[in-house]
């Protein structure tokens, strides 16, 4: 059984997505949100939400902790739910279709042994910057949730 969610982009046509199964949370820490930018060599720079795919067998809960921890240092715990999305977007060439929760986080610590991915950054943004930051609507649409669940 397909739980539904909301669908956010625009599938280029011709083009077959994958499913990926993913989650993306957001922490909060002294009224700002954390955010990675991404830069990779011949792109210009982004920022999501920190979170990603799931690895097999794990739950959307690990897979957020582990995907913070790698992304950004943080250690996290997830918290609620705010809805579900799915996302169309092409990564390295390939088209995908995120699809999973956007959660809550809460922040335990730090751990810089965590973090692996070095073309990622932690980077602290008020909401309504991040609203305007976020590459991905899904993402904008998690912060405006989490905003008006205040």
């Amino acid at each position: 059984m397909t739980i539904p969610c909301l669908q956010f982009g625009v599938a280029e046509p011709g083009r077959t997505y994958a499913d990926r199964p993913a989650t993306f949370g957001i922490a909060e820490e002294g009224g700002r949100i954390a955010l990675v930018r991404v830069v990779k060599s011949g792109q210009a720079p982004w920022h999501d939400l920190p979170g990603g795919a799931l690895d097999p067998g794990e739950t959307d809960a690990e897979a957020l902790a582990r995907e913070f921890g790698e992304e950004t240092g943080l250690v996290v715990e997830a918290g609620m739910a705010l809805d579900r999305a799915a996302q169309f977007f092409i990564s390295d060439g390939r088209p995908y279709r995120n699809v999973g929760p956007l959660m809550t986080v809460r922040i335990l610590g730090q751990d810089s042994h965590l973090k692996i991915e070095a073309d990622h950054e932690l980077v602290w943004a008020e909401p309504a910057e991040a609203l305007s930051l976020l590459r991905h609507d899904s993402h904008a649409w998690a912060v405006t949730c989490w905003l008006r669940s205040r």
